[in-house]
């Protein structure tokens, strides 16, 4: 019933910005918190970003200063503004809303199926 949906990937070369979309949709109580994970190529998956639902955000050692999380509560749409990329920030990158469907439920995990970001000259 809950789907999330990335969009804004892209090829940009080291130094540009991108800015990635995260929107859920279908029936939706709440979402506890969003976040954004990347997996490289022959890497584990790795969390980027979180944002709370009180605005709370906290950052991977690897993005801070570059990366900027952001949320739209009234419409469940999450953002990572990418800045100053480089080659090791290539990789596919998956939205995550901890959200639960109506009052009684409980809160589960849900994700997004990723969106490709390349940083290459």
């Amino acid at each position: 019933q809950v789907q999330l949906e990335e969009s804004g990937g892209g090829l940009v070369q080291p130094g540009g910005s991108l800015r990635l979309s995260c929107a859920a949709s279908g029936i939706i109580f709440s979402i506890n918190a969003m976040a954004w994970y990347r997996q490289a190529p022959g890497k584990e998956r790795e969390w980027v970003a979180t944002v709370t639902s009180g605005g709370d955000t906290n950052y991977a050692d690897s993005v801070k200063g570059r990366f900027t999380i952001s949320r739209e509560n009234t419409v469940n749409a999450a953002f990572l503004q990418m800045n100053s990329l480089k080659p090791e920030d290539t990789a596919v990158y998956y939205c995550n809303a901890i959200l639960k469907v109506n009052s009684n439920s409980v809160y589960r995990l849900y994700w997004g199926r990723g969106a490709q970001v390349t940083v290459s000259s």
